[in-house]
């Protein structure tokens, strides 16, 4: 059974969605949680079913979202460091935090340490498409300054975790830039796209709207690119949405086939919440990293701890490992 060790006090709202969520993944698929934080919370706010089939490890601190990560090796009693620090010491699996992301990125990479070959790991996110498939982005924040060899990896990564996740036995995978040509893009770019040419997953360069067309199952751009990236499409697909429902509201004929459009809306929101995909995988390092959203509800955390069984249970790690020999 995997073992996956929950930062319980990390999110912006506290454990009592998170403990919730870790309760819906475990109704649903059996896993072996182990509560990390301030155990009288964890006891006064967790369902007795849960508090049943988990171990809780106490912690007396955790690191705010407006804290330096920096910091984070020397809270050894925050709630992250713990959490963390079990899956170095393989008493856990995988750890899932919704608290602060560049600590969990820090003592991840630090304390589980690299898989053999990888330069810096990467945040993987996906990212609707107008199709039935996703688009992995990597890398969408761990990563601010790149190198060619950096983006190479990203590419080798992001093919390994398309492929052992979601079975796509022929990834395609871009590499993004500001036009399709292959003299696009600056000098880390340029360079990444002669390194990345011998792969039989390279497309090529590829655009921003290439990402949510469906054209590519990976794209492959550096930490700030992506982070950019992702934060704007959130807030585009969020106005949107918003927009459609103030126009129907003015509109007699809208409001008259509301009903119609309730499965449309329904369908739009689904795509753009993050709760359906529940967090980002810490791509590189030895063990599982899922990084969630802050603002993650009991629906995130179950996803985000779904993405850690499927993690474990796969063979990603070792795949990385081989292609990059």
């Amino acid at each position: 059974m995997v073992k996956v060790a929950i930062d319980v006090m990390g999110g912006d709202f506290g454990p009592a969605p998170i403990l919730e969520g870790a309760l819906l993944a475990y109704k649903q698929k059996k896993y072996q949680p182990i509560l990390v934080g301030d155990r009288a919370e964890i006891e006064k706010l967790a369902a007795k079913e849960l508090l049943s089939v988990s171990k809780i490890v106490e912690s007396s601190d955790v690191i705010g979202m407006d804290e330096s990560a920096t910091d984070a090796m020397k809270r050894k009693e925050s709630s992250i460091f713990k959490a963390v620090n079990l899956v170095k010491e393989g008493e856990a699996d995988a750890v899932v935090s919704a608290g602060h992301s560049g600590a969990s990125m820090s003592l991840a990479t630090v304390k589980i340490g690299r898989i053999k070959g990888v330069i810096r790991p990467a945040i993987a996110t996906l990212m609707p498409t107008h199709t039935d498939k996703k688009t992995l982005v990597l890398d969408v924040g761990a990563n601010v300054d790149c190198k060619s060899d950096h983006l190479y990896q990203f590419g080798v990564m992001g093919e390994a975790y398309i492929k052992n996740i979601f079975g796509i036995k022929q990834p395609k995978v871009g590499l993004l830039a500001n036009g399709e040509e292959k003299s696009k893009g600056n000098e880390a770019v340029k360079q990444a796209y002669e390194k990345m040419k011998d792969l039989k997953c390279f497309v090529g360069n590829v655009e921003g709207n290439n990402v949510f067309d469906g054209s590519v199952d990976v794209v492959v751009c550096d930490g700030f690119v992506g982070n950019v990236l992702l934060k704007t499409s959130e807030g585009v697909a969020e106005a949107v949405y918003q927009f459609m429902k103030s126009e129907i509201k003015k509109s007699p004929i809208a409001i008259g086939g509301a009903l119609l459009m309730r499965k449309v809306f329904k369908a739009l929101k689904r795509h753009i919440d993050y709760a359906e995909y529940g967090g980002a995988p810490l791509l590189g390092v030895k063990g599982c990293t899922i990084i969630s959203h802050g603002k993650s509800n009991s629906k995130a955390i179950k996803n985000a701890i779904f993405q850690a069984i499927n993690f474990v249970e796969s063979d990603v790690n070792r795949y990385i490992e081989q292609s990059l020999k």
